[in-house]
């Protein structure tokens, strides 16, 4: 094995190890199906080992096998024909203390409930951490419409975690 061969196992070993698990949730989030979260997972450490002298700085690795991984799950998703819309922006308090406990299972049915154009932007905001001009530039679309989805989807969810928490809730007399 060439000095070069083994650095770069080397260094895929090392991207495996510390990004595996945070691919794996980011692509069941985008996807919602374990089989298909270990799939894309395992794709994209496939294409990250093709492509990685692309890799400059190991402090943007995170960020590129992210971009990697929603890459290959949108060339998987067939869009709709019309996109959906949830409408105008509902009004709900925006407090982080007032967003439940979730189990995983109730955050990723609120996750599947959200429309694509929604839940893209907010996963790359929240597992990728891009600025709202990085998801712009990424998914070519104007800044507003990037922080009207995010706030449309945060506000969906939260109206979602209420209605979760007050269906498994005890009735007190």
């Amino acid at each position: 094995m060439s000095r070069t061969s083994r650095n770069n196992s080397e260094e895929l070993t090392r991207l495996v190890d510390e990004y595996y698990q945070l691919l794996y949730r980011y692509a069941f989030r985008l996807s919602g199906d374990r089989a298909d979260a270990e799939d894309l997972t395992q794709q994209t450490f496939l294409i990250a080992q093709k492509k990685l002298s692309q890799l400059r700085d190991a402090r943007s690795a995170r960020s590129w096998l992210c971009t990697i991984l929603r890459n290959l799950f949108l060339k998987k998703v067939t869009r709709k024909a019309e996109p959906v819309s949830l409408g105008s922006s509902p009004d709900v308090a925006s407090d982080p203390a007032e967003i439940p406990e979730l189990t995983s299972e109730e955050l990723q049915t609120a996750l599947d409930e959200l429309p694509e154009d929604f839940r893209l932007p907010l996963l790359m905001f929240y597992f990728e951490e891009q600025s709202y001009k990085e998801i712009s530039n990424e998914l070519s679309i104007p800044l507003g419409t990037v922080m009207s989805r995010l706030a449309r989807a945060r506000a969906f969810l939260q109206e979602r975690f209420a209605s979760l928490r007050e269906d498994i809730s005890p009735i007190h007399s």
